[in-house]
């Protein structure tokens, strides 16, 4: 089959919409069940190629949890302290730890849970019964992976009552290396982004610190790769095999900058002892306790410890997150990659990535105040690279 007619397009009245593919017998992909929608199948063809891209990067299980056509985080297969399981609400599944695959995913999904509400994922191996399991317990609208074991396929089509969508890709499949798009009825035709993200992208150090540890490479590797598939203009901040932070779609580099500074913030305050401990009812829903506790780390300016309604959330009232207590924790956090997708216009930007702990920066360069951001770096003992390489995606 190479055409596959989907409900509707990006929104309700936009009838008909279909996918299809040209000089090809049969489309790369299956729906195994549900039904996929035109934004989940952008989301579900960017994510796959993400992780399968990460994949060949790192060697390991790779996992992504997509909304609107941007990664919310991407994520390895790292092995998971426990007290990333708890804030991940992931420290109950019984062989976690026997998957690598589960462990990506437990750290995509957990890293921005609040964007990552109804999200596409994307899982570079077959998908195994722990997996399954952990997804079956988030709310989301489907998944694709190049294959399911047979308890994995059973749990996943049992997910919203029967109609959450499971996509199998073939993993064999390459795209011709021209592709094209319509605007407007006008035919956009490019080479596809094929360049091959590796370590030959992060040689020119252009700071006085040159130091770089295998870890700190695969970091900015997994933050360069998160780049490549999220809405220009981009920021990443990525963290011990997993991005932290993703500042998607902003006109501004700053803006980039902060948002993901922020999302990167938020991951890390999740970890504070007073965080991990709020005393929620029993009964109150993980998407919910998601929101709380965002509110609760943003307390400044959403208080819902003192609006009169935590008698709703909690057994007992929690002492407030103040906010001597958050700058005292967040500085504790050093030696984390950022990656840009197009220079950094100003310094502000590192004055900024600074504030959440980064370390270790990659972006192009080009910019006429080059001098002025690798200075910035330099004061703060920042290791830059400058590779010389653009990573818009539209």
């Amino acid at each position: 089959m190479n055409r596959l007619e989907l409900k509707y397009g990006n929104n309700p009245h936009q009838k008909p919409a279909h996918i299809s593919i040209k000089d090809r017998q049969d489309l790369p992909l299956t729906v195994l069940n549900g039904q996929a929608g035109y934004i989940n199948l952008l989301d579900a063809l960017n994510g796959w190629q993400l992780v399968r891209e990460l994949k060949k990067a790192t060697g390991m299980p790779a996992a992504t949890s997509f909304k609107h056509v941007s990664p919310t985080s991407a994520a390895i297969g790292r092995p998971l302290s426990d007290t990333l399981k708890k804030m991940s609400f992931a420290d109950d599944i019984e062989g976690l730890e026997e998957s690598g695959l589960a462990c990506a995913y437990v750290r995509a999904r957990g890293t921005d849970r609040m964007c990552s509400f109804g999200d596409f994922v994307a899982l570079s191996d077959i998908c195994d019964a722990v997996t399954a399991q952990c997804l079956k317990r988030e709310v989301s609208d489907g998944v694709i992976a190049p294959g399911y074991s047979p308890e994995a396929l059973e749990i996943l089509c049992a997910k919203r009552t029967g109609n959450y969508t499971v996509i199998q890709i073939d993993p064999a499949y390459e795209p011709e290396p021209i592709e094209s798009k319509d605007v407007f009825g006008i035919t956009f035709t490019q080479r596809r982004n094929d360049l091959i993200i590796n370590e030959s992208l992060l040689n020119n150090i252009v700071t006085r610190n040159k130091e770089l540890s295998a870890e700190n490479k695969q970091d900015l590797l997994i933050a360069l790769i998160t780049l490549k598939y999220t809405q220009s203009n981009s920021v990443c901040y990525a963290y011990q095999g997993q991005t932290i932070g993703v500042g998607a779609g902003q006109q501004s580099r700053i803006h980039c900058t902060r948002l993901a500074g922020d999302k990167a913030d938020t991951w890390f305050l999740r970890q504070h002892p007073k965080v991990l401990a709020l005393p929620f009812l029993e009964n109150l829903g993980r998407a919910t306790r998601d929101n709380v506790i965002d509110s609760y780390i943003n307390q400044h300016e959403e208080d819902v410890c003192l609006d009169g309604v935590w008698q709703n959330y909690f057994v007992q009232q929690p002492a407030p997150l103040t906010d001597e207590e958050k700058k005292n924790f967040l500085v504790q956090w050093q030696g984390v990659s950022l990656a840009s997708d197009a220079f950094f216009p100003f310094s502000d930007n590192i004055k900024r990535a600074v504030k959440s702990g980064v370390s270790y920066v990659v972006q192009p360069g080009g910019s006429i105040r080059d001098d002025a951001v690798i200075d910035e770096c330099n004061e703060h003992n920042i290791v830059m690279i400058c590779n010389g390489t653009r990573f818009f995606h539209h």
